[in-house]
């Protein structure tokens, strides 16, 4: 991470707004979210030799005094990013309570360079709790656009609540980014929290596709070496729905198996094939550099994404990193997955996560899992969609009720936590969850089988993807048409789950009160379509000290 020099104002001239003013219009048309994708114009309309900002601006991590901020600088002459070459580049910040800027409360200068391939971060302290801010950089009189962004309320103070987007799995070939642009136009949001898989690294066609696909992607082989990985989240990042969401609500990361490669663990990846792909550790660091560049995320001691933010007393959001630590996968229908030796989190993370969340003072306890924790067994799925059904969840076609690339394949550490749980008297963990193209809603029980004579100890929101297909994709039919024999079907099997959807791409939208915490669950109506609509789909909450989720009647407003 690049140092920054900050130079700190008085941040305490004006009270901070109970909720944000409405800035954000649409797709393209909001104030705040003009994308440069081209080279400066001088006033006499030639092209001015000087950087631009053509990746757009990012913040993310936001704390009580302070949030990351983020850009890349394209230097002059033109570096393609990745290529490891290019002049160093001075570049100032400047964080101000207006989108004006006419009352800038802190500032700071920055160096991008090609060593970090020209992406700089200021992690900037200073700032006022729960308040709203606006920022940009520059470069020689050249500006990026403006990004708005938000701190957390201050620990240990009353929030009333904090309301997150919640996102997954998100394909470019696949389709549009619509879901992005539907979260970047609210203005309710304190964060948006993304769950994993924010690239791929599939080359062109490697990954199912029911459409096809739809639009062709940076570099159109699979990314291998670090130059790859910069060019995908580049890519990826000159998207104007994903720009617009960047530049209107701090993001909170963390990665999942294809930011390195598919079904990654701590020494390979079903993905990787050493003769074809080189080594895994470099392929592995290559990612992880990238990644960290190129994302408005604060690396934990270890270099890995596993931390923890606090919202005033009113919620912990433990992030979790289940790829760097996990051994690799059992094999379908081994009983290895019961074998105490084995981890997904690793000793040190788990340690950690049971010590933070005993410790914890906050209502609400909210635990972002790349996978799956609740867990998933079969009954009688018919022949025709096992196969759909193991594609998405990592099963065996036999129907065997094991997702190996889950907590379902390592029960000894699921066992351990859940059971800290329970003997701890810890209520309201809610964790929060993607990766499998699906929406569910489940209590969590420490053994499925004594559902629900004994009581759940948490509560799980499975957030559907972005764009990446799903059931209805693999079947190639219409959403909604043939997976309702198979929700039916996993429901049973599963008294714990009361509610999946196997066939919506969209987002969530976590609503957190010392009541109660609730997803409202939003559906595209075409992932294809760059003019897609979102709808609201189902709701569910869970109320405190509870352990259950309920149906609600609709979204919050």
């Amino acid at each position: 991470m690049t140092d920054t020099h900050t130079t700190s104002h008085d941040v305490t001239r004006l009270p901070a707004p109970t909720r944000r003013t409405v800035v954000v219009a649409g797709a393209a048309g909001a104030a705040l979210l003009p994308l440069t994708g081209r080279r400066a114009r001088a006033a006499d309309g030639t092209a001015a030799d000087t950087p631009v900002f053509a990746h757009g601006v990012a913040s993310g991590d936001p704390l009580p005094d302070g949030v990351l901020l983020w850009t890349r600088v394209t230097p002059v002459p033109e570096a393609t990013p990745g290529s490891g070459t290019g002049p160093a580049v001075e570049v100032a910040w400047e964080v101000a309570e207006d989108p004006g800027f006419t009352s800038v409360v802190t500032s700071g200068r920055t160096t991008a360079t090609a060593a970090s391939d020209h992406t700089v971060k200021a992690d900037v302290r200073g700032l006022r709790p729960a308040t709203e801010y606006h920022y940009r950089f520059s470069v020689a009189g050249t500006r990026s656009p403006v990004g708005r962004t938000r701190t957390a309320p201050a620990d240990g103070t009353t929030a009333d609540r904090v309301r997150f987007g919640v996102v997954s799995c998100s394909h470019y070939e696949s389709g549009f980014f619509t879901a992005y642009r539907h979260l970047a136009a609210r203005d309710d949001l304190d964060a948006v929290l993304h769950l994993g898989d924010y690239i791929y690294e599939y080359g062109k066609g490697e990954f199912p596709l029911k459409d096809g696909v739809v639009r062709e992607m940076r570099p159109v082989h699979e990314t291998v070496t670090l130059a790859d990985y910069r060019q995908r989240h580049a890519h990826y990042k000159s998207d104007p729905d994903l720009a617009a969401l960047h530049a209107a609500h701090p993001v909170i990361a963390i990665w999942d198996d294809h930011e390195v490669a598919n079904d990654t663990w701590s020494g390979g990846a079903e993905n990787h094939t050493p003769g074809a792909e080189g080594d895994w550790a470099a392929r592995a660091r290559a990612a992880r550099q990238a990644y960290f560049e190129w994302m408005p995320v604060r690396p934990s001691v270890e270099g890995t994404v596993h931390r923890r933010l606090r919202f005033g007393d009113l919620a912990d959001l433990h992030l979790l990193d289940l790829r760097s630590f996990r051994d690799r996968q059992a094999g379908f229908g081994s009983g290895d997955v019961d074998d105490p030796d084995r981890t997904i989190t690793g000793r040190a993370q788990l340690d950690w996560l049971k010590s933070s969340l005993a410790s914890s003072p906050t209502r609400w306890h909210l635990v972002g899992t790349s996978v799956m924790i609740s867990p998933m067994a079969f009954g009688s799925v018919p022949a025709y969609l096992l196969g759909p059904l193991a594609e998405l969840l990592g099963v065996p076609r036999e129907g065997l009720a094991v997702n190996v690339d889950q907590w379902d394949g390592y029960t000894d550490d699921r066992r351990e936590l859940l059971t800290h749980l329970r003997e701890s008297g810890i209520d309201n963990t809610v964790f929060l969850t993607g990766d499998i193209h699906m929406a569910f809603a489940s209590d969590v029980p420490v053994r499925a089988a004594t559902y629900p004579l004994q009581r759940p100890v948490a509560t799980e929101f499975v957030v559907t993807s972005v764009t990446s297909d799903n059931l209805d994709d693999f079947l190639r039919v219409p959403a909604h048409t043939v997976s309702s024999v198979a929700e039916a079907a996993v429901r049973a099997a599963n008294r714990h789950t009361k509610w999946v959807d196997m066939d919506s791409h969209g987002y969530g939208v976590l609503d957190v009160t010392a009541e109660r915490t609730q997803m409202d669950y939003y559906a595209l109506s075409d992932k294809t379509d760059p003019r897609a609509t979102a709808h609201h789909v189902r709701s569910y909450r869970t109320g405190s000290g509870t352990q259950r989720v309920e149906r609600a009647e609709g979204p919050v407003r």
